[in-house]
């Protein structure tokens, strides 16, 4: 209880942040079905549709009941990631605790996983409470998992559950599916959980040993692993490995669709094994020294080949070492594995987006070297005179110094401009910060700061849609029309499917007066987006131009329809429907 408070209290003022608008608007701010609530089709909705490319309908649902009880205020939005966060440490605590009787050493991970500076992302920006929910739904699987396994041996399951010769039975237990109903919420939460039935071999590994298991003289460190025991084990999951592969499919096609894989073919195949271990070796460096955090980390194409190598080297010199004292020390080999098996979702073998690396990805992958580096430090120090005074110390010097580190670090999450002006300061290259430091900016009124951070952005990644369009809005608000067209063209070429770059540029054209043109640009944002409530009503103010009024009608009344507080469209419905009461000529 006391952790969880302490936890509350460190990122409590992230409850007095404003929406960030990078995703917040995808999830949140711009999504009428989200701000709807828990209606009977928003919640059909949730199931049916992705969002950002993902299918996650229970973390659409979260957003959809914070929006039901407190509408728009970010505090809400920020207070449920922040109580999720608390919650799964607890959870992490009373995991290990039950795992491995350690009182103290659990605590001390739980403590770590709290505090570290590289779950501020996941806890302070709102578009990530895919992370902290999935995280509490995976917690509470390998909890009840746990509690499966320890209350039934594994020759008496073998019995029970039977050879593949006679045919697979599963577990009777009532744990066993909690805990895989627990794993379909985290899947449908975010499905980088898909990992978690190979976490759970790593704790029939250690500590549940279920791997070794042969009677009493496995009591020790030292033990055998049994084959047989292990091809029993990864067929007791077979319900567990198919919701994997299930989700994971699921993902694949979503994003293959959403276009958020295309970005595989800018970065070749070599590129990405490249920025794999690269990523491998940051990840675990901001583990043990988390400066220079930032909200996106861009993709660099290519590393320094010096740099590639070492990276593998280092990675390959860890695991060696680990597996050559596995049998002494196994929960060096199964820490280092949960840290490496839970990313391989997200270190860009299969890339999705434009970013090298997120610290988002690290939040459950990040136990795996708490574990080890706890547990190691109480094995090397078993001998030690002052032991118990020495880890105390140690464990309490890391848990402040995350504490201080992170107290400092979520200031910059106050606001978009914050954050993207810290990204800029500790990152190179960086189009995307630009990019939305000038969003940031314009939406502020500050159009020509806006313009020159859009242009930086483009300078940098000349095919960055989203600067192209933002920076045609920043030139039409300064009256230079034809330039921004020409934004709004480019924007489209790149990305064709862009619905708000053409929505864009059909208000500019309308500016110009060229109203068939933006007729069609209209139109095609709706066959995007059918719920673009904003080109529904545009598309009827320049139908009603046109003399068509019944198709007028029926465009404000579904972006009326869409967005029941549209006041916009409300008076040109009933504009539009005067019209028809009036007789001709009069």
């Amino acid at each position: 209880m006391l952790l969880g408070l302490v936890t509350v209290a460190l990122y409590w003022p992230a409850t007095d942040y404003d929406f960030v608008n990078y995703d917040d608007d995808v999830y949140v701010t711009s999504n009428v079905h989200v701000q709807n609530g828990l209606a009977l089709e928003n919640i059909g909705w949730a199931f049916l549709n992705p969002v950002a490319d993902n299918w996650h309908p229970i973390t659409v649902l979260s957003h959809m009941l914070v929006c039901q009880i407190s509408g728009l205020k970010p505090w809400a939005h920020h207070l449920t990631n922040v109580l999720l966060h608390a919650l799964n440490a607890v959870l992490v605590f009373a995991l290990l605790r039950q795992l491995t009787g350690a009182t103290w050493r659990s605590l001390l991970v739980a403590a770590l996983f709290a505090v570290h500076p590289l779950h501020i992302q996941s806890v302070a920006w709102v578009s990530e409470r895919k992370d902290v929910l999935s995280g509490f739904f995976g917690l509470l699987a390998l909890i009840f998992y746990a509690r499966y396994a320890q209350r039934s041996e594994i020759r008496n399951q073998k019995s029970e559950i039977g050879s593949p010769a006679y045919g697979l039975r599963l577990p009777a237990s009532g744990q066993y599916w909690l805990s895989l109903f627990c794993f379909a919420l985290g899947l449908m939460s975010k499905p980088m959980l898909v990992t978690l039935p190979f976490v759970m071999l790593l704790l029939d590994y250690w500590p549940l040993k279920r791997i070794a298991e042969c009677g009493a003289g496995n009591a020790g460190l030292n033990f055998k692993p049994q084959i047989s025991n292990l091809k029993f084990l990864i067929l007791e999951k077979i319900p567990f490995f198919a919701l994997a592969v299930l989700a994971g499919t699921v993902t694949f096609v979503v994003q293959k669709r959403g276009g958020s894989l295309g970005t595989g073919g800018i970065f070749p195949l070599g590129a990405r094994c490249e920025n794999a271990l690269i990523s491998y070796c940051r990840q675990l460096g901001k583990l043990l020294w988390p400066t220079d955090l930032a909200i996106i980390y861009p993709h660099p194409g290519y590393w320094p080949v010096v740099e590639v190598l070492l990276a593998g080297g280092l990675l390959l010199g860890i695991s060696v070492f680990f597996v050559v004292n596995h049998r002494r020390f196994p929960f060096l080999l199964m820490g280092w594995l949960w840290f490496c098996g839970m990313l391989v979702p997200v270190i860009g073998l299969v890339q999705t987006g434009l970013q090298a690396m997120a610290d988002r990805h690290n939040y459950l992958p990040s136990l795996g070297v708490f574990i080890l580096m706890i547990w190691g430090n109480a094995e090397l120090t078993r001998n030690w005179r002052y032991r118990a005074i020495t880890l105390s110390g140690l464990g309490s010097a890391a848990v402040i110094s995350c504490i201080l580190v992170t107290q400092q670090q979520i200031g910059y999450w106050r606001d978009s401009e914050t954050v993207f002006r810290h990204a800029l300061a500790v990152t190179e290259n960086n189009y995307i910060a630009h990019g939305n430091l000038g969003e940031a900016l314009g939406t502020k009124g500050q159009t020509d700061g806006a313009i020159r951070q859009f242009q930086a952005a483009i300078r940098i990644y000349p095919d960055y849609a989203e600067a192209h369009n933002n920076l045609g809005i920043a030139l039409g608000g300064k009256g230079q029309i034809d330039e921004a067209i020409r934004h709004f063209q480019e924007a489209i070429r790149i990305k064709p499917d862009y619905a708000e770059a053409r929505y864009d540029l059909g208000v500019a054209l309308g500016m110009k007066g060229q109203n068939d043109e933006a007729i069609h640009h209209y139109q095609a944002a709706i066959r995007i987006n059918p719920d673009f409530a904003e080109a529904r009503n545009n598309l009827g103010i320049a139908l009603v131009d046109k003399g068509q009024i019944d198709e007028a009608i029926r465009h404000f009344q579904e972006a009326i329809r869409i967005k029941p507080d549209f006041v916009a469209a409300q008076k040109n419905l009933s504009r539009a429907r005067g019209m028809k009461k009036t007789p001709a000529g009069r």
